[in-house]
């Protein structure tokens, strides 16, 4: 998950083009977006996450969001981006480039971050199955939580992501279900 998937399926309600934009490469725009319109200085993840899921957002912010997909509509049909589709295609062509660009070049630095990240991430977990968390050492405790939950995040969102592909168009599936009505049955 980037950093802003979390708060993905919220924005996409009120403002779709801007929440599909938070899991693509122009997520860090996006995201500054929301976070002004929420009124939230510090535009990090983090901070726009809190603010959303402490429920306590006014209905002046929520307008404000949809005054910002408005506004960020326009500014993407600028450069012919002209509908949520377009948005997740770009997204598909920034992974496809990024692809293409390691063949090209013969560039086995993914690789190799690729091999390091599942290497640390599985010796974390196993160390942790083996050894159990330090019951004394708060720190020590709170640091492999930590390392385990990035290396966690690297390895399901980026790495496999990147092999793989990601789950951007089973999420807009979801997002589609959720916003259809059901259908009724004839008697």
């Amino acid at each position: 998950m980037s950093t802003w998937d979390s708060i993905k399926p919220f924005v996409s309600k009120f403002a779709p083009m801007i929440g599909t934009a938070l899991g693509g490469p122009l997520g860090g725009a996006a995201g500054a977006l929301v976070a002004s319109a929420l009124g939230i200085k510090d535009a990090d993840p983090k901070s726009v996450a809190q603010a959303i899921q402490s429920g306590t957002l006014t209905g002046d912010q929520i307008i404000a969001l949809r005054q910002a997909e408005d506004q960020f509509t326009l500014q993407m049909k600028q450069i012919d981006v002209n509908s949520v589709e377009d948005m997740a295609k770009l997204a598909v062509e920034d992974r496809e480039s990024a692809r293409q660009r390691e063949i090209a070049v013969k560039d086995r630095t993914p690789q190799i971050l690729a091999y390091g990240v599942t290497l640390g991430f599985f010796s974390v977990l196993a160390f942790i199955l083996w050894k159990g968390l330090p019951e004394q050492n708060e720190a020590a405790k709170n640091v492999l939580l930590i390392l385990v939950g990035s290396l966690g995040t690297a390895w399901t969102q980026n790495i496999m992501g990147y092999y793989f592909g990601s789950s951007s168009g089973a999420d807009r599936g979801q997002e589609l279900l959720h916003q259809s009505s059901p259908v009724q049955k004839d008697k």
